[in-house]
């Protein structure tokens, strides 16, 4: 396929993403491919993945990396970390047209070299794995919903998340990771009894120390020009900002293993 007939493709499937699933219009595009692709082709809700990347950068460097992004998505992180560097990234992705749609913009940024697809779900603890970074962004809560055992409770839910956490290592030397509040997205299906960025800190912090150390967490701050910037955590933005609504409010984790 020659690189026009390659963009129009592309551009066709991005007109009916909206339709490819529950997790569809859920990321943006690198501002690169994004101009290839017509710039305003692709225009889903922000989830401030610039704004988390510009965190990640300051505490991971990607140059010459091997990197993991479970849950790949549209492949945001995964670009990002190859235009900071990266030398490969492996992508598992369990929905195919986006696995497909990642797969085809590394052809088309001449970048299939350096990107692996794998279109389906990643199995954790069966995983053979071995990288330089993981990135794990909000994909753990939807356990036994998008992939693992739908007939979990939330309490076996909860331990399950864990051991899947845990299960990364001795599979990756840094680990990028963010979770989200609501078990299967379910606003009442809170994981944390009172949903605040405290009890979710703690309860990662408990459940991990024989296996992780926490380096640094990120937490979105508005400033006063009403931009989000990912600032380190203290005791102001600990604090549950419910204006901000709930997916601003999840810790973002930078950890490596003990």
């Amino acid at each position: 396929m020659s690189q026009p007939e390659l963009i129009k493709s592309l551009q066709a499937r991005l007109k009916t993403e909206s339709h490819s699933g529950k997790h569809a219009q859920y990321q943006i595009l690198p501002a690169g491919l994004s101009q290839l692709l017509g710039g305003d082709a692709h225009m889903p809700s922000s989830r401030y993945e610039e704004e988390r990347f510009a965190f990640i950068s300051k505490h991971v460097k990607m140059q010459d990396k091997t990197l993991a992004d479970i849950g790949c998505n549209m492949g945001f992180f995964t670009f990002s970390a190859l235009n900071s560097g990266a030398s490969h990234v492996t992508c598992f992705e369990g929905t195919v047209t986006h696995a497909k749609f990642v797969k085809d913009c590394a052809t088309l940024l001449k970048e299939q070299d350096k990107i692996s697809v794998q279109p389906r779900y990643f199995t954790f603890t069966d995983e053979k794995l071995n990288v330089d970074v993981a990135v794990l962004l909000n994909v753990l809560h939807h356990l036994g919903d998008d992939y693992g055992n739908s007939q979990l409770n939330i309490e076996q839910a909860k331990k399950e998340i864990i051991t899947h956490l845990n299960s990364l290592h001795g599979k990756c030397r840094t680990l990028i990771f963010q979770l989200g509040f609501n078990w299967r997205g379910d606003r009442n299906l809170s994981l944390f009894e009172n949903g605040t960025k405290s009890e979710l800190i703690d309860y990662i912090a408990e459940h991990t120390q024989h296996f992780w150390d926490i380096a640094h967490i990120g937490i979105a701050v508005l400033g006063e020009d009403d931009k989000i910037t990912y600032l380190p955590v203290n005791e102001q933005n600990i604090q549950r900002s419910d204006n901000m609504g709930e997916f601003l409010n999840r810790p973002l984790f930078i950890m490596h293993p003990r």
